[in-house]
């Protein structure tokens, strides 16, 4: 890779060091600010059993080269992380389909894994469940300012005599939310108060519940991950890696005040554990005779699959679309999809090293991008009254959205990426299923998007700048 011209002459040299502590491999971008290009790029495997360092420092050794054997002065070093299981919440609201799922809205924004998403009153089996899966942080809700206050006071008993989950944002009624926290502290819970995800119906407030989030994740989940040791190269790990991407993809979608955007757009991130989906869009009706029911959906939002996984969720995506249906699309037997799925499981740095293992690669890939749409896109249901068939709209339209763009090792290193990436595309035979029909397909090349997300924290425009320049057309 050439050097930017700041660097040749030697003068206007601004460096940033952007690190992504990934759960396969800990990923480092060296960007010049000045001209917005990157320097140099590399990777190691991440190794959070014996020390995430490990990683990072075969990925700095592997740039040395590029700056005549010795690392130059960084005047940002940031960093991101999905390691170690990246941020594992779990959200409980009053009602599913309303401050449940504003909660669920709310951590998913924040680059969080949702393990569980409960409502109404909780059980103590469902209390076990949690015990059970750990999470880093309980998201508690319920109830829109001055409404039902029962339920949430009620969960908040049950959580105090949870074992796991120490940490609790409550975002629910602010009319009890003061009370709420009394209870969970009294039991030794660290309780961080924010607002109401749902303070009106039909009205979402997410926002400050995910910069709480995230300011709960510098404090204590950092510690908790044993990213402690990376402070010596970081200047701080300010987010999930998740949270980073869909800051980029939002950068990328309403631009700055000194640049544009390119307007909306839906994202598929292909991951050795999940796979997301970020679509930065209104999503309302684009044809007439539709009603929208159910909350009012995020411009910016995000949905993690975390059994549509390349590598560790291998099995797991396996078990969701079917040996069969592997074996259909890559043309070969089931006997040897499963044997490769299972390698892939058992060896997260695994590539694929023959024709038939590629095409096994290249159908996990594609169908994991299909149901990963499939699920995050809005859907249309007919109904039908005495004037006629109407049709209600639940979740996003994204039928109209402009750019399309793929992200992920599996799709970044394909020779083929529109082959995967057109699984994400409208179908006639999922007519009801509100997927992109006729986007411009881009490739995140250099797999930038963290970092851009990085970097927009300490110049938004330049961090716009490199986006649109390493995002190229397929």
């Amino acid at each position: 890779m050439a050097l930017p011209s700041s660097l040749k002459g030697g003068t206007g040299m601004e460096l940033a060091l952007l690190i992504d502590f990934g759960s396969t491999y800990t990923k480092v971008t060296v960007v010049d600010v000045v001209s917005a290009e990157v320097v140099a790029t590399a990777k190691g495997l991440t190794t959070v059993e014996t020390g995430i360092l490990e990683g990072l420092e075969q990925a700095l050794e592997e740039i040395k080269p590029h700056f005549a054997g010795d690392l130059p002065q960084f005047q940002h070093r940031l960093a991101c992380s999905s390691a170690a299981g990246g941020l594992r919440m779990v959200a409980i609201g009053l009602v599913k389909e309303l401050t449940a799922e504003a909660a669920r809205q709310a951590a998913l924004g924040a680059g969080a894994r949702v393990l569980g998403v409960y409502a109404h009153r909780l059980t103590a089996a469902e209390v076990a469940q949690i015990d059970a899966n750990c999470p880093d942080i309980i998201l508690l809700a319920g109830g829109t300012d001055g409404g039902n206050s029962d339920t949430i006071l009620y969960n908040a008993r049950m959580l105090a005599g949870a074992r796991c989950g120490n940490t609790i944002i409550v975002a629910g009624n602010k009319s009890v939310a003061p009370e709420v926290r009394d209870i969970l502290a009294q039991s030794g819970k660290d309780v961080r108060l924010t607002e109401n995800v749902l303070p009106e119906l039909n009205k979402l407030n997410v926002e400050p519940a995910r910069e709480t989030i995230r300011r709960t994740f510098l404090e204590k989940i950092v510690e908790a991950k044993g990213l402690r040791q990376a402070a010596k190269y970081i200047q701080g790990v300010l987010m999930p890696t998740p949270a980073a991407v869909l800051q980029a993809a939002e950068l990328l979608a309403k631009g700055t005040p000194e640049e544009p955007g390119w307007g909306e757009l839906v994202i598929v991130d292909i991951g050795g554990a999940t796979t997301d989906v970020h679509s930065l869009a209104a999503g309302h009706p684009s044809r007439s005779g539709v009603t929208f029911k159910g909350l009012p959906e995020p411009f910016a939002k995000r949905t993690v699959e975390g059994d549509l996984g390349m590598r560790v969720s291998a099995l797991s995506l396996l078990e969701t679309v079917g040996a069969k249906q592997l074996a259909s699309y890559a043309g070969v037997t089931e006997e040897e999809v499963i044997s490769y799925v299972r390698m892939a499981h058992d060896h997260v740095a695994l590539l694929p090293s023959d024709h038939n293992q590629r095409r096994i690669d290249t159908a996990m890939a594609r169908l994991a991008v299909d149901l990963a749409m499939e699920r995050h896109a809005g859907t249309l249901e007919t109904a039908w009254t005495p004037m006629g068939a109407m049709y209600i709209q639940h979740g996003k339209d994204l039928t109209q959205v402009p750019y399309l763009i793929g992200t992920g090792g599996v799709i970044v290193h394909h020779p083929n990426a529109k082959e995967i990436l057109q699984g994400a595309l409208f179908k006639q035979e999922q007519p009801t299923v509100l997927r992109p029909q006729n986007p411009r397909m881009m490739l995140d090349k250099e797999y930038i998007l963290a970092a851009v997300g990085l970097l927009a924290e300490v110049n938004a425009t330049a961090a716009l700048r490199l986006a649109k320049k390493y995002i190229a057309k397929i």
